[in-house]
């Protein structure tokens, strides 16, 4: 079975899970604070464990929790601007 994104449902479950544990790990997050997270919950600016530092050990953890590289043109201002827009992100840099 295949999303309208075209990746296997297995990836995109995967993508959102993965970043949930990241967040949680990284930023020192409850499980159920992340568990109640949703594509519109708002991420940078929103909350106080997400600031500028926090942004450069997310990145590095991305990247080697999916397996990824991340250039520094591939990060704007909505990257981190909700959790859906961060799955999103993390989805098309895995392929």
């Amino acid at each position: 079975m295949r999303a309208q994104n075209s990746q296997p449902v297995d990836r995109i479950i995967d993508a959102d899970s993965l970043m949930r544990a990241l967040l949680r790990d990284v930023l020192g997050l409850t499980q159920e604070r992340v568990d109640a997270f949703d594509a519109d919950t708002p991420l940078f600016g929103a909350l106080p464990e997400l600031d500028s530092m926090a942004v450069a050990g997310l990145l590095t953890e991305i990247e080697d929790r999916f397996h990824i590289l991340i250039e520094d043109d591939d990060i704007d201002g909505d990257t981190f601007e909700t959790f859906g827009s961060l799955v999103a992100f993390a989805r098309v840099k895995m392929g």
